[in-house]
């Protein structure tokens, strides 16, 4: 077997260990700057009240007090006891219901990528960051809210439970079902 010619490593300068670690330490931190800047935007959500129990998903349906405003304070939306499909707001609200639990009240602040972005939405102007003043007051999945139509339907065609006329739990904001013809009794 030959053997492979070795070479002496040559002595380390006086402070030269040190500059490399320096140089080391900069180019981590530089790397972690620009993994910071690349990082999505993120919704920033402060408790005031604590809820309990779980949080709602992207397949439901919440009921909620808001108050929506600009930068500057101005409010641009407010509601009560509305009713989100969280599937159908803005990506920066879901990610925030979605932190939630019922009973809560919480501060939200959007950022514009996860609000409008680069669009204006009535008088929110384009590239605007976003805050909501938001208590979860109760949320259903789909398939509840649907059964609850379904029940509210058949109580307004006449075919509900005698003295329960108009009692559909959770129908507060669903749409007004079409009534089924009654029909009346044949004399004989």
């Amino acid at each position: 077997m030959t053997e492979i010619t070795r070479v002496p490593l040559q002595p380390i300068a006086k402070g030269a260990l040190g500059k490399l670690w320096i140089g080391v330490a900069a180019a981590a931190l530089a790397a972690a700057g620009l993994a910071y800047t690349t990082l999505p935007p993120s919704v920033d959500v402060e408790t005031i009240k604590a809820g309990t129990g779980a949080s709602p998903t992207i397949e439901d349906v919440a009921l909620i007090n808001y108050k929506g405003m600009l930068p500057d304070g101005k409010v641009f939306d407010q509601g009560q006891q509305a009713v989100f499909p969280l599937e159908g707001v803005i990506p920066g609200f879901t990610k925030a219901l979605e932190q939630m639990q019922r009973g809560g009240k919480y501060k939200v602040k959007i950022p514009a990528k996860l609000a409008y972005g680069d669009r204006q939405a009535g008088e929110i102007p384009p590239n605007t960051d976003l805050t909501f003043e938001i208590e979860l007051i109760d949320f259903k999945s789909r398939a509840e809210i649907e059964m609850m139509q379904q029940m509210q339907q058949q109580m307004q065609g006449g075919q509900g439970i005698p003295g329960m006329e108009g009692a559909a739990p959770g129908a507060e904001g669903a749409a007004p079902a079409e009534a089924a013809p009654k029909s009346e009794p044949k004399a004989q």
